[in-house]
């Protein structure tokens, strides 16, 4: 009878902060990037285009904003995600399904990384 592993080595973990270091990196830059876009959206206000046009370019601008706080959000959400799945790893407990207890199997942390779920969990949550 084969002992089931419990948890990823140190090598394997390294190979994790590796990745997430990376998808951060670019993470925070996207953040950066979305938060620098909604800043210049904001000082753009002093056009002094006509009525119905400037009604017209007021609502797709909203609707912009609207789209790039929503985008916005879902990167610092995604950025979040990632320290936390850092801090895991700094405390041992990286790569370990929250509901199952079950290691989460490599191929699923590569391309989610930030995932507390084996893919067995995640559909019986459904």
């Amino acid at each position: 009878m084969s002992e089931q592993k419990l948890h990823y080595s140190a090598e394997e973990l390294k190979e994790f902060e590796v990745l997430i270091a990376e998808k951060l990196e670019i993470a925070r830059k996207e953040l950066l990037y979305i938060k620098n876009s909604l800043s210049k959206k904001n000082d753009e206000g002093t056009d002094n285009t006509s009525g119905t046009m400037k009604l017209l370019e007021d609502g797709a601008d909203t609707a912009e904003k609207e789209s790039f706080t929503q985008l916005a959000a879902r990167q610092q959400k995604f950025v979040q995600q990632l320290e936390n799945a850092m801090g895991r790893i700094k405390n041992g407990t990286y790569g370990v399904c929250i509901d199952s207890g079950k290691l989460i199997p490599k191929e699923r942390l590569r391309a989610v990384p930030h995932t507390q779920h084996t893919i067995e969990a995640k559909m019986n949550k459904r």
